[in-house]
């Protein structure tokens, strides 16, 4: 398959709650990726990811890492930023004993500055980052996650420029967060071609065979994202966003971050297939 599923933590079906627990349970359900969750900060053991990893690597399930949610790279404060690069070094170092492939954060908030100066900003604090984590034969991919509020850095052209700028570096697209965003934007198959287009237009072949991308249903409003939701509740056309990435031959990994982690992961991952099917 073109496209790997997957879920965003450990599936709600597992008989623990353990990562090692998960990627059993991702596999017993058929899918072939799974987010591993550090959002509220890194404390898996070095003995523990090499031994994780190696259930991953045995049972062919792909992995990637959520970074903690406290990484602002734009802060007015030295070290906050330095607090927020640690925690992206910190997650690399931890997923590349875990054999993942891609680190995945949210980058920055404006706070009054303009995007040309945020972006100025991230570009030289990740580029510090990555040239610590190339020093260690690092390889693992930055992946700054387009963001579903206004207030927060990371609209979809801001999160390409970060990748042209830096190497290493590659977006996770999250659809749902660019769906809230722009207040109900972005769901249409003509609007999810038009932001695979300008993607890959953007960044080449390296970014379309390996995008990453993450999706649910979301509740949104003028200020953009509330919370998540199931598929089957909100407004998003993920079929259509499926269909899209279709039509681009588009290979990566999709993560599903639904309050019914696994269930929908399966349906985008059935939905996924039946379109294959047919293309």
């Amino acid at each position: 398959m073109s496209i790997k599923f997957g879920t965003a933590g450990v599936p709600l079906s597992s008989a623990e709650t353990s990562t090692e627990a998960g990627i059993l349970r991702i596999r017993e359900l058929g899918m072939d990726a799974m987010e591993v969750e550090f959002v509220h900060g890194v404390r898996m053991k070095e003995d523990k990811a090499l031994k994780t990893g190696g259930t991953a690597k045995k049972e062919r399930v792909s992995l990637s890492c959520h970074a903690p949610y406290y990484i602002n790279l734009n802060s007015s404060e030295t070290e906050k930023i330095e607090a927020s690069k640690t925690r992206i070094i910190h997650t690399a170092r931890i997923g590349r004993i875990l054999g993942a492939g891609s680190i995945v954060f949210h980058p920055a908030f404006y706070s009054g500055d303009t995007s040309a100066t945020v972006l100025a900003r991230v570009v030289k604090e990740l580029s510090d980052v990555r040239q610590e984590l190339d020093q260690e034969g690092n390889q693992v991919i930055l992946r700054p996650e387009t963001t579903g509020k206004p207030s927060q850095f990371g609209d979809l052209g801001e999160t390409i420029k970060i990748a042209q700028e830096v190497p290493g570096v590659l977006p996770c697209i999250d659809f749902s967060h660019l769906h809230a965003r722009a207040n109900g934007q972005f769901n249409s198959y003509d609007e999810f071609c038009a932001i695979l287009e300008q993607t890959a237009e953007g960044l080449g072949e390296k970014w379309t065979s390996n995008a990453h991308f993450h999706i649910s249903g979301i509740e949104y409003g003028p200020k953009g994202e509330k919370r998540h939701l199931v598929l089957q509740e909100a407004d998003l056309k993920y079929r259509e966003i499926l269909k899209a990435c279709l039509s681009f031959g588009i290979q990566g990994t999709v993560i599903c971050e639904s309050p019914k982690l696994e269930e929908d992961a399966l349906i985008l991952q059935k939905t996924y297939q039946e379109l294959k099917a047919e293309h």
